[in-house]
């Protein structure tokens, strides 16, 4: 679970990671991520699982899933960051370990971008 701190709330701040962030694609998730410089909040991250992926069940669990990927690499995350995570349709079929190595793969590329 995240905790309230890191949530992604409110949609101006999923548009500007969107729009204004780096992005990073894999099979499964579309990962982008806004970092910005001299900020000392917490990272926050946000989902989006549309129809595409599956009916409500489906959605539930790869939501779900990320976001328990998610809470593990938030300490990987720099300071005042937003980071917007969408589902593919093929996360669908996707087990966790599938989007773990998606989500490190992109995280790793944008990272990289950043140092």
């Amino acid at each position: 679970m995240l905790p309230a701190s890191n949530r992604l709330r409110r949609s101006d701040d999923f548009r500007r990671a969107v729009r204004s962030g780096r992005r990073a694609s894999r099979r499964a998730v579309v990962l982008h991520l806004l970092a910005e410089d001299g900020c000392a909040e917490p990272p926050r991250v946000g989902f989006v699982v549309n129809k595409a992926v599956g009916n409500a069940v489906l959605r539930n669990r790869v939501h779900r899933r990320l976001r328990a990927v998610l809470a593990t690499r938030l300490p990987d995350l720099p300071a005042g960051s937003l980071a917007v995570v969408r589902a593919l349709p093929s996360s669908a079929s996707a087990s966790y370990d599938d989007l773990a190595a998606d989500v490190d793969s992109a995280l790793t590329r944008l990272l990289g971008r950043l140092g």
